[in-house]
């Protein structure tokens, strides 16, 4: 993951889950993660099944998993034509579709259209990390500035008890299932205009 730096650095880096999330990650899932589709050779999260570039694209291949975690690329993939937006996307479609339960590690965003399309409206929960400066392991090692910007966790699953249970430690917990299936934001615009 780039983690919103776009620098040809930035992009042969691997932005990994810090470990303090990867491990209350795999305990929120009962001991383990079934999939991680946006792995790479130095992550932590260990899920029982990893896809990772350049073998297999993660957006393309199949999330019918019963649990999923994401610390997606924070910046846009030139090379493939994608974005954040495409696997929050994924997350919601899991979700919805396969009844899967999904974690996502991503930029606190909430004005733009990946938010307002598959968080907002989509998703049950969400944590708000108290971490000033979220501190990414960088090709497997500890350092660094950490990030430039405010991160969360988002929840699509039906238990949002046991996620604050897990995740009041770490952040300010919001429900937002009152949101579920209702136009929010962009989605309420779109919905105007496909209306008239």
């Amino acid at each position: 993951m780039t983690a919103g730096r776009n620098s040809a650095e930035s992009l042969s880096q691997h932005w990994c889950t810090p470990p303090k999330y990867a491990t209350v990650i795999r305990e929120f899932f009962g001991g383990a993660i079934a999939l991680d589709p946006c792995s790479n050779c130095y992550s932590i999260v260990n899920a029982e099944m990893e896809y990772a570039l350049p073998d297999v694209d993660g957006l393309r291949a199949s999330w019918n998993y019963p649990t999923v975690f994401i610390n997606p690329p924070y910046g846009r993939d030139r090379e493939r034509g994608t974005s954040i937006l495409d696997w929050l996307k994924m997350a919601a479609y899991a979700n919805r579709e396969h009844s899967s339960e999904v974690l996502a590690l991503v930029p606190v965003a909430p004005n733009t259209k990946h938010w307002k399309l598959h968080v907002f409206g989509a998703a049950a929960a969400i944590a708000f990390l108290y971490d000033t400066r979220l501190k990414f392991l960088v090709n497997g090692r500890t350092g660094g500035k950490g990030a430039p910007m405010a991160c969360a966790i988002v929840y699509w699953g039906e238990d949002y008890q046991r996620f604050e249970d897990y995740f009041l430690e770490f952040g300010a917990v919001c429900d937002i299932r009152h949101l579920q299936g209702k136009p929010v934001g962009l989605r309420r615009q779109l919905a105007i205009w496909t209306n008239t």
